[in-house]
């Protein structure tokens, strides 16, 4: 498999583990235009690369992903159909993650905001540095959490819980995450690469028909999910751009001041 033609994600190989690195680092890895495209077939063509059994996916520097670009926002509200163009590509991205039936460990290095927690979450298997934080903040720019967050979470954490982070946006400790069943092992930041090692050394030992055929009998019910809510909660989320509050909130973090929502 070719993956020269990515560049907002790093391939690294190392034996049959292939290591996805979202590159954008002086931005804590916030998805671009560019990244949210590559995202959308990257883990076809992992699924696809016959030298590859593990999968981990982490982020460049200090930070796991921060979420959309607040500039792609702003040149998506500019643009004529805003965000409508890019729906296809968001359900691509959630669909292949569960597709892909070699195991997927996200190596979370640092916070998973917005749609970095809904790849985070998506992944098999969550190590987490013990300073990150998780989240999905979609309603604190005026957006339904509608790719892929109304999906996972209430399946990790139960709906209860979901709704209440969800609807506030609050972010929660790599710790506090482990212990509600957010992510799956917490370590110190010098531990995380030889436990992210550890556990991909520990899978490509293993029986790699069955760890596969096993992922996916567990992805079975995740993906009817997917089918039946990602359509709703992306047309949701899509609608929820074109409205006067998501506008207000990326001028005011462009203008680096509180977003007054309208509250009719």
């Amino acid at each position: 498999m070719n993956y020269d033609r990515y560049e907002a994600i790093e391939v690294g190989r190392e034996g049959r583990k292939l290591t996805l690195t979202l590159s954008n680092p002086a931005a804590l890895n916030a998805v671009t235009a560019r990244m949210h495209a590559e995202l959308s077939t990257i883990f076809i063509d992992a699924g696809q690369d016959d030298e590859t059994d593990v999968v981990v996916l982490t982020g460049a520097g200090t930070a796991f992903c921060a979420g959309g670009d607040i500039n792609w926002m702003q040149t998506l509200l500019d643009a004529p159909g805003g965000m409508a163009g890019i729906g296809i590509e968001g359900r691509r991205i959630i669909h292949s993650l569960l597709d892909l039936d070699k195991p997927v460990i996200c190596r979370m290095n640092g916070d998973a905001i917005g749609l970095g927690a809904t790849l985070a979450l998506f992944c098999d298997v969550v190590i987490a540095d013990r300073n990150a934080r998780i989240g999905d903040p979609h309603v604190r720019v005026g957006l339904v959490a509608g790719d892929g967050g109304a999906v996972i979470w209430p399946q990790l954490v139960g709906y209860s819980r979901a709704k209440q982070f969800l609807m506030t946006g609050d972010l929660i400790g790599a710790e506090r995450a482990e212990a509600i069943g957010l992510v799956n092992i917490v370590v110190p930041a010098d531990k995380l690469d030889e436990e992210v090692a550890r556990f991909a050394d520990k899978l490509l030992r293993g029986a790699q028909h069955a760890i596969r055929w096993t992922k996916m009998s567990v992805n079975i019910g995740l993906r009817q999910l997917a089918d039946s809510v990602l359509d709703a909660s992306l047309g949701y989320e899509v609608a929820s751009s074109m409205l006067p509050d998501h506008r207000e909130a990326v001028a005011a973090f462009r203008e680096g001041r509180r977003p007054a929502f309208d509250r009719r």
